[in-house]
């Protein structure tokens, strides 16, 4: 994985990201922990571009779960029942 740490980031600045992406994604390391990629923009553009019919990489999550529609074949009420009988197996 093509990784940059913050320290790193602090010390070098942009000149750490530019030679990075030379080979691919720069995973952006915190604490050990990718918080963040960075892209180039040319491969942004290409992510960003969809075909008719799919839904947009530009969207947030929550976005694109109210786009996803039903999948499920249970109701409403079916969940609540489900949920009910396994609240009242705990006591």
């Amino acid at each position: 994985m093509n990784t940059l740490t913050a320290a790193e980031l602090k010390r070098r600045g942009m000149a750490a990201i530019e030679e990075r992406l030379w080979h691919g994604p720069v995973h952006l390391l915190k604490r050990n922990k990718a918080v963040a990629v960075v892209v180039s923009t040319d491969f942004y553009a290409r992510l960003s571009q969809s075909e008719p019919g799919e839904t947009p990489v530009t969207l947030s999550a929550v976005q694109w779960l109210l786009n996803r529609g039903t999948t499920g074949t249970r109701g409403k009420s079916e969940i609540n029942e489900a949920l009910r009988k396994e609240r009242d197996s705990w006591t």
